[in-house]
């Protein structure tokens, strides 16, 4: 993985302590909450409902053993004991002190971990496929190219005030675990007619108020030509978004009022200036970057699906976590294995402290001492020989980390929501755990199979509910919380967003209602159909009815 540089630790830690003297302005009373606040976003340190949050970057998402022992350490000293995954392979930190705010900054610049840019109208932390480097379908590691844009873009002068955030994914795979065409600029990589590698270019993706799935506006770049390319669209949109409305600055405002058409001319013509510039990245620099994501010196093994199968056959359980949350990796004899971060009954994406140490001395002991953070709030060890694969399974049960769920209807993304987060109209968490007791039977959520599910607090669709399978929206009716359901959203290679059900529903009627959409998905699907490919062919209203009955299937408020 990236190693930081002597720049970078200069940077980081002169940043550390110019915050230091802005907080002890701001505590002294120099400085008003007014002036504060555009200081404190560009360290990552959020006001929310009952105290300060500090989001911390996962750049891409590949997390090292040691630095998930330092947000081990920052929870235990400085929050109560816990950290938040989010869908932005990020972890935040619900109860920080603004005293000690410098104190954590600086705790995590020694594990090469920073705030900077989590937060502010500037590019975020960049996403990738979880298994970038591991997957079998994979054309190249997107982490090279992901570390070229973060180092051209951390505290780009002429990006560093944006009309709004801004945010890039990139994907190797054909298969979008990404969510590319979610995103303000989405990057798929691909051949082309000469089996060259090269990057699909989509830009205006995003959910939210007015969410929209993404157009593509370069069918193939050159991975040499990445760095100009995006820098021409952030100079279209810095011309061109909006900084008078909120609400309407975002760059899939501006792509989807103008035509994606009008837009690709704007940035071709912007990029003629600059495309060979500076910003051309010749392949030494592009070598030189991939030296840092060399794979592990992996042993010679064979595959030992086989003996596999027949321990999961012994042991049902042992087998139904294989079947879930194990992925195939593209070295004979090694497994990447997902880490499930929602068991039955608890907040999808938390993880206490003395977990986060013993998840990192598990992948010091079986994964090369590398994990990944995904952006469907769980972990993965990457690297994991199959022949440990049992033992490996034992200890997770152990720690309540092998809920046989991944990319099952419990595997819930979910955002803070009311319990924390002062822009939500409803808590998201209470539904999501409501859910996960509902569906506790790992062998209906087996025979139900692939469903995605999503619920957000609000309309900021900070839960992804737009592009869930199922999505879940808290809304607020009159002072009490009510939840809408949509279906057939997507985030993969298919991106589509979800078609609203019906009026909402209390609290107490949303488990019974997923429950007879699932029943319904279960009576209508044909052999080895996901539920999403059922809902594309029979369309919305058999769901409908089943949720409200013939009388609401006509007339939804």
């Amino acid at each position: 993985m990236y190693q930081y540089d002597e720049f970078d630790h200069r940077l980081v830690n002169e940043r550390v302590e110019q915050f230091r003297r802005q907080v002890a302005r701001r505590l002294s009373g120099e400085l008003s909450e007014d002036q504060f606040k555009p200081l404190r976003l560009l360290n990552g340190l959020y006001m929310q409902l009952h105290a300060y949050m500090l989001r911390v970057n996962v750049p891409y998402g590949t997390l090292s053993s040691e630095q998930l022992r330092t947000f081990a350490h920052v929870a235990r000293k400085y929050d109560r004991g816990f950290g938040h995954f989010t869908t932005r392979q990020n972890i935040q930190y619900n109860w920080i002190k603004l005293e000690e705010a410098p104190d954590v900054l600086a705790e995590l610049a020694k594990a090469e971990v920073t705030a900077i840019q989590s937060s502010g109208n500037c590019v975020r932390n960049i996403t990738a496929d979880q298994y970038a480097g591991r997957a079998k379908d994979e054309l190249a590691d997107p982490r090279v190219y992901c570390e070229l844009l973060r180092q051209y873009s951390f505290l780009h002068p002429e990006f560093s005030y944006l009309p709004r955030k801004f945010k890039i994914a990139v994907t190797g795979s054909p298969h979008d675990r990404a969510a590319v065409a979610l995103h303000d600029i989405g990057l798929r990589m691909h051949l082309n007619d000469s089996g060259e590698p090269g990057f699909e270019v989509l830009v205006g993706g995003g959910q939210g108020r007015t969410p929209f799935v993404a157009h593509t506006i370069r069918g193939w770049l050159e991975p040499e030509h990445l760095l100009s390319y995006v820098e021409a669209i952030l100079r279209v949109y810095n011309m061109h978004g909006r900084r008078d409305n909120i609400h309407k600055a975002r760059i899939k405002i501006i792509v989807n009022q103008m035509g994606i058409d009008k837009y690709r001319a704007l940035v071709d013509a912007e990029w003629d200036l600059i495309r060979d510039s500076r910003l051309k990245a010749p392949q030494a620099e592009i070598d030189r970057i991939d030296a840092y994501f060399a794979p592990p010196d992996y042993r010679a093994l064979s595959d030992a699906g086989e003996q596999l199968e027949a321990l999961g056959r012994a042991n049902p359980d042992f087998g139904r976590w294989l079947a879930s949350n194990i992925v195939e990796h593209k070295v004979a004899g090694y497994s990447i294995v997902n880490l499930s971060l929602k068991p039955t009954g608890r907040p999808p994406g938390d993880l206490d402290a003395d977990r986060m140490d013993a998840v990192a001395d598990l992948a010091d002991r079986y994964s090369f001492g590398e994990l990944r953070v995904t952006h469907r709030q769980n972990l993965v060890l990457t690297d994991v020989e199959q022949g440990a694969l049992f033992e490996l399974w034992q200890a997770l049960v152990a720690l309540d980390l092998a809920t046989p769920n991944v990319g099952r209807l419990t595997d819930i993304i979910c955002c803070p929501g009311l319990d924390y987060c002062s822009l939500a109209n409803a808590r998201s968490i209470p539904v999501a755990q409501d859910l996960s007791r509902h569906f506790v039977d790992v062998d209906k959520l087996a025979v139900i199979g692939d469903l995605t599910l999503n619920i957000s607090g609000c309309m900021n669709a900070c839960g992804h509910h737009h592009v869930g399978n199922i999505g879940i929206l808290g809304v607020d009716k009159r002072g009490q919380e009510y939840f809408q359901l949509t279906l057939g959203g997507a985030s993969d290679e298919s991106a589509a967003l979800g078609d609203r059900l019906g009026r909402a529903l209390p609290q107490a009627e949303v488990p019974g209602a997923v429950d007879a959409i699932v029943a319904t998905y279960l009576d209508l699907r044909e052999p080895d159909e996901r539920f999403l490919d059922t809902y594309r062919r029979v369309g919305i209203d058999p769901f409908k009815q089943a949720v409200y009955g013939a009388t609401g299937a006509r007339a939804v408020a």
